[in-house]
């Protein structure tokens, strides 16, 4: 689904938008070639002041329609299934001025290019992190408490009579829990995990955080430490050439035999193959993933043949108030950033 949106003679917004004033002259006209996804959002801050024309689809934007719609715009708001590349740029041309992306995650973006173009980049920080959080406690718990499994047992009558050791898994209670990346996200996990009785924290990343991590206290290690030494560990950090890859076959055979690996940040920053080895070997106990390479995963995928492995849709932010607010600043992000005002959550470039 896409959005082109024709700006003229822009109105005062009201609610969240109010903070952006608009322009002291009306003469100006943007089109503007705006993601699937973001018209709901986007109503209460530009509806009253442009002409929407929606496509009939509510999928992605085909690249080739992605392309025709971007050319002349001075301004792209985006979602991270848009790879907004060289190729999509140059077809914009000189009049993008700003791109607005729907997500935290900046990693379809060519921020070189970009930055050499002179672009201004918006984001949408913050806002996301406790539905993110929410969702990797949701998940570890599932994970290493086994209830997909149990759930199936209950419905094709696996479930005779209690048993000792029937469908045990592990808790949290005296664990040690490693997370990979003590951001926003990373802290706001530790601290819905520490009243499970957590008895130590342990983090990697590319330096310490002693601040972050008092709260917690956390100790900053090497990530070959974390992997040896955690019970859970959860992966926040951002995808980059040094964490593509990250959790690969030397990495699971410092884990635990009982460990449990939770991967809510990108989906290359773990091999999948080697993940799906650990785990029908029994080298590792089981994962829990809420991003994977690719996305849509195939539904052929031979992770999802096993027990052990629980996979989501990509759904870390997914509640109604978080996306709404997502959209609402992605929107603000461009609309004062096509002003040459300051963005709410501009990405420093």
């Amino acid at each position: 689904m896409g959005v082109r949106l024709d700006f003229e003679a822009p109105q005062p917004f009201h609610g969240l938008e109010a903070a952006i004033p608009p322009p002291a002259a009306a003469s100006w006209r943007l089109d503007l070639q705006v993601s699937p996804g973001l018209l709901a959002g986007l109503s209460h801050s530009v509806r009253d002041s442009c002409e929407v024309e929606q496509w009939d689809s509510d999928e992605p934007i085909p690249r080739k329609e992605l392309e025709r719609g971007v050319a002349g715009a001075h301004g792209l708001l985006c979602l991270l299934t848009e790879q907004v590349d060289r190729t999509l740029l140059d077809a914009a041309g000189a009049n993008l001025k700003v791109i607005s992306t729907m997500s935290v995650g900046v990693d379809h973006l060519a921020l070189d290019e970009i930055k050499k173009r002179g672009i201004r980049v918006g984001y949408t920080p913050d806002v996301l992190t406790d539905a993110t959080a929410e969702l990797a406690v949701s998940l570890l718990l599932t994970t290493s408490r086994r209830l997909p499994e149990a759930i199936e047992e209950v419905k094709n009558g696996g479930w005779t009579a209690w048993k000792p050791l029937w469908m045990c898994g592990y808790g949290l209670t005296k664990s040690t829990v490693g997370i990979i990346g003590l951001g926003r996200i990373g802290q706001a996990i530790a601290r819905r995990l520490k009243p499970f009785g957590v008895q130590r924290f342990l983090y990697s990343g590319r330096q310490p955080k002693p601040q972050e991590a008092a709260e917690f206290q956390a100790e900053f290690v090497p990530t070959a430490q974390l992997a040896a030494e955690a019970d859970f560990i959860v992966v926040t950090c951002s995808l980059t050439p040094a964490t593509k890859g990250l959790c690969n076959k030397d990495f699971f055979r410092l884990m635990k035999k009982t460990a449990v690996l939770v991967n809510i940040s990108r989906g290359d920053v773990v091999n999948q193959d080697d993940l799906y080895q650990a785990l029908v070997s029994g080298q590792i106990a089981a994962a829990g993933l809420d991003v994977t390479t690719p996305e849509p995963l195939p539904t052929s995928h031979p992770l999802l043949t096993l027990k052990n492995c629980v996979i989501l849709p990509h759904i870390g932010s997914a509640t109604h108030g978080t996306r709404n607010i997502m959209s609402l600043l992605a929107a603000n992000n461009l609309l004062a950033g096509l002003k040459g005002e300051p963005m709410p959550s501009e990405l420093k470039l």
